[in-house]
């Protein structure tokens, strides 16, 4: 037995499957990415003011660091909020630093730089998609879903 909503192609009542918005999903095509479906519920879930980083190259490539304070330290070190454990990576490399819900990287004078877009960078505001190169690490920033005016259905009204 099928619900009249199924038969015509739309969702199931007894469907639990979370759905994002047709937007995320093209901004995720659109840079190539295919996200673990993991990451894709940790970045729908964010609340206001906060992001997450997700590796997208290099060691421990899936991994997500969650910015939710003022400042977070990216580097070698065993402290780092941000650690990416690689000789390519200074110790005190890059921090990211949270202005009410708009972030910035800024580099810390780091040996092999950091670069924001594949361009070398002192310091930059962060946008949602955007990658981040510090040493041989590619992680993309994902800002709070609410933050940019979208849900998981798509734009806020």
């Amino acid at each position: 037995m099928t619900d009249d909503a199924s038969a015509a192609g739309g969702p199931r009542r007894d469907d639990s499957t979370a759905r994002y918005g047709e937007e995320f999903a093209a901004q995720l095509a659109a840079h190539g990415l295919e996200l673990e479906p993991e990451a894709t519920d940790a970045i729908s879930a964010l609340p206001s003011g906060s992001a997450i980083l997700v590796v997208q190259r290099g060691p421990g490539t899936g991994s997500r660091f969650l910015l939710d304070g003022d400042v977070a330290l990216a580097g070698r070190h065993p402290d780092a909020e941000v650690f990416l454990d690689d000789v390519t990576v200074s110790r005190r490399h890059a921090e990211f630093v949270r202005s009410g819900t708009v972030f910035t990287v800024r580099d810390l004078g780091s040996l092999n730089g950091t670069y924001v877009r594949g361009r070398l960078v002192d310091s930059a505001e962060l946008v949602d998609g955007v990658d981040v190169q510090i040493g041989k690490f590619r992680l993309t920033f994902y800002a709070s879903r609410s933050d940019l005016g979208h849900d998981e259905t798509g734009p806020a009204s």
